[in-house]
């Protein structure tokens, strides 16, 4: 079931009397951004495309309200409201919100729902737009992890990437967070982009591992249609991520950071330890429950989805009209869920318990393991290192 949403729209209020009561996040979507990088299709806006529709200060306003609005919408349950286990500040650019603004983020959130006391509490940064002071804010406000969009240490890939960060700054970044008293920081890398050499990747991961982080995201670099680095490509200016060059690349990454004591526990993600791993991405990737708040922000309670209006302007329109802004919800059915749960449960170390599979899905898994691309551990299905560059096809199969 779904439907579109507007002002006079409300969730449907049965399904969300089946959350779950387990571990439950919020995302916050900051769409700001100071430049648009190349290769980037998120919901994000600079100041020009802008110009004077929206601001940071009516996009807080806002934010603020929704929140408030959210919160009302667990007075339908019949358990009290959760504490909020997990917090990530997302984007775009949190970073360009500065320490102040981002404390006032996470307030708003203290104003309307618990934090647990354990909560751990995320930001993303752009190197660029964060120093010491910015980070002794953070750790002041409560915010207890940064993420630091890294993604290359070589100068002509971060050009081709149209990042503005010079190739040393996520590095001093990184250490200026961990001597504010940040013990979780993670970079982010990108691999496979056009012009990158094995030496520059191997300069990245040198660069990750100086700094002393405890954990590591890297993604193959994906070429998303109406992209600037889409149309880069389409005329011939740039070459098209080669797949053979992409899964070489994956295993110098887990072979080096292996070495380093980080180790995967889910298809692009590293970490030193189980500490250190990010909660609140194990609560999308275990089929948790959170709210998404901001423009364009998903959420997931109880079996319904929801997303919220995507520009800034009309988001802070429909919440000052007193609407929550969804432009639309579903209800998921149970075939829906088993498809995630199965998608979601195979890229993660701990893997998929067997009891989540059909009939068909467990013929498959002797298909998977035959092919060498799994392996069975505790009756669950655990990708193989040939089964991770290849984990798409494994659910393929298990789903078909």
């Amino acid at each position: 079931m779904s439907a579109p949403a507007d002002q006079e729209t409300e969730l449907p209020a049965p399904p969300l009397r089946d959350f779950g009561g387990g571990p439950f996040g919020i995302y916050i979507h900051v769409p700001f951004c100071a430049t648009r990088c190349g290769y980037c299709d998120f919901n994000t806006y600079t100041a020009g495309e802008l110009e004077s529709s929206a601001s940071p200060q009516s996009w807080m306003s806002a934010l603020s309200g929704e929140l408030s609005m959210a919160a009302g919408l667990f007075g339908e349950l019949p358990s009290p409201q959760p504490e909020v286990s997990t917090v990530f500040v997302g984007g775009g650019t949190p970073s360009l919100l500065g320490g102040d603004g981002l404390a006032r983020v996470l307030d708003a959130i203290r104003e309307n729902f618990t934090l647990a006391a354990d909560a751990e509490v995320t930001t993303e940064s752009n190197p660029e737009s964060t120093s010491p002071e910015f980070f002794d804010r953070l750790r002041a406000g409560g915010f207890t992890r940064v993420s630091l969009g890294m993604q290359s240490a070589a100068e002509h890939v971060l050009k081709v990437l149209d990042r503005t960060h010079t190739p040393g700054r996520a590095v001093a970044a990184a250490r200026e967070a961990r001597a504010a008293g940040f013990e979780h920081v993670n970079l982010d890398l990108i691999y496979g982009t056009p012009g990158e050499s094995d030496a520059d990747l191997d300069a990245s991961l040198d660069a990750v591992l100086a700094a002393g982080v405890d954990h590591l995201s890297a993604y193959s670099l994906i070429v998303e249609d109406g992209t600037a680095l889409a149309r880069r490509v389409r005329r011939g200016e740039l070459p098209a991520p080669d797949e053979d060059v992409l899964a070489a690349r994956y295993e110098r990454i887990d072979t080096r950071l292996a070495a380093a004591g980080l180790r995967w526990y889910e298809v692009s993600n590293w970490a030193a330890n189980d500490s250190a791993r990010c909660r609140h991405n194990l609560g999308y990737w275990d089929g948790g429950d959170w709210l998404g708040a901001g423009p364009g922000a998903h959420s997931h309670l109880g079996g319904v989805r929801w997303w919220n209006v995507k520009h800034p302007a009309r988001y802070a329109d429909r919440v000052g009209s007193g609407g929550l802004p969804a432009a639309g919800w579903e209800e998921l059915t149970a075939q829906e869920r088993h498809t995630e749960r199965v998608m979601l449960a195979v890229r993660l170390r701990s893997g998929l318990p067997l009891d989540d599979l059909d009939d068909s899905g467990r013929r498959a898994v002797e298909r998977v393991i035959a092919d060498g691309l799994a392996r069975l551990s505790d009756d669950r299905l655990v990708l193989t290192d040939r089964g991770r560059l290849l984990a798409d096809g494994v659910v393929r199969a298990l789903l078909a």
